[in-house]
């Protein structure tokens, strides 16, 4: 007698059961211990970590007088429908750390019946930390469908550099993200308190809304940043680090921004047609806000491969 599994119905066949990704990064961060970093200011030190396929993470040892490294891979080499990746890093108090992605995320076209790529980031740090998220570009493939969630929640006496760049599609191939989803949630808590939060969604007649002048107005690649310190609770101590971004966004004519303050942070926005310089403008606003913090003014090595 055969099993149920080998029967078939006839002039059917069985249709191929796809794998998902499922899976991620969680990570905590303590202080580094005394005398283990080059500047006196203090690092990180690994206190957990979980790790599950596509992702993983490498503990690069940080240039001398930076803060801790921590470096997301997917090691798919790209995610599409129905795959979920996850990041989750805290940082104790006093802990400093630098998270990046190694490479551009790739989302490729999913079939109307898959489910969206679920990405989720959980970013939280305690008083006195430094948590610095800067990943590279997420490039939105034709029919690819992405829905994304990122909560940060710092400490009222943490500082925090977030970043985040999209690219509508795989422009070196003369290919535009005309047809898909984008759903993108953000919010930024302080000691659990929601002080800022946004949603974007992507889902019909993209290519007009890419065009319109009251949309993108061409542009086809958009950045992110903020830069949240303690001393950005009033417009004055703020201002001077306005007056810089503005200045290095006059820098960069291909690319159309601004910076304003918000409750206790910075937040600035890039457009642009080009990738590329889109890349180029983010880097400098994000080095200005890293000096202005107290760390070296350059972008980390493996971000600039």
């Amino acid at each position: 007698m055969m099993s149920e599994q080998g029967l078939k119905s006839p002039g059917l066949e069985a249709k191929p059961v796809l794998e998902r990704g499922n899976g991620g990064v969680t990570a905590r961060f303590g202080p580094a211990l005394p005398g283990r970093d080059g500047m006196g200011r203090g690092g990180a030190r690994l206190l957990d970590l979980y790790q599950s396929d596509p992702g993983r993470a490498l503990l690069p040892d940080p240039e001398p007088g930076e803060p801790g490294s921590l470096v997301m891979v997917t090691t798919s080499g790209g995610l599409t429908g129905g795959d979920r990746l996850a990041l989750e890093l805290a940082l104790e108090p006093g802990a400093r750390v630098t998270a990046m992605a190694q490479a551009a995320e790739k989302l490729y076209r999913s079939t109307a019946s898959d489910r969206p790529t679920l990405l989720t980031q959980d970013l939280r740090a305690g008083a006195g930390a430094w948590l610095e998220w800067l990943p590279q570009e997420t490039i939105l493939f034709d029919g690819a469908r992405l829905e994304r969630h990122t909560l940060i929640d710092l400490d009222p006496a943490a500082e925090a550099l977030i970043g985040d760049m999209l690219v509508y599609g795989r422009l070196a191939h003369g290919e535009r993200f005309s047809r898909g989803e984008l759903f993108d949630r953000w919010e930024l808590r302080r000691a659990g308190r929601l002080i800022w939060t946004e949603r974007q969604a992507l889902d019909a007649d993209i290519p007009a809304l890419l065009a319109a002048p009251a949309g993108f107005d061409g542009a086809l690649a958009q950045a992110s940043l903020l830069f949240v310190r303690p001393g950005f609770a009033s417009d004055s101590g703020a201002a001077p680090m306005l007056g810089a971004l503005r200045a290095a966004l006059e820098a960069h004519p291909d690319v159309r921004g601004g910076a304003t303050r918000l409750d206790g942070f910075i937040l600035a926005r890039l457009l642009s047609p080009d990738p590329l310089a889109l890349r180029r403008a983010f880097a400098a606003l994000w080095r200005r806000c890293r000096a202005e913090a107290g760390w070296a003014d350059a972008m980390p090595r493996l971000w600039l491969r």
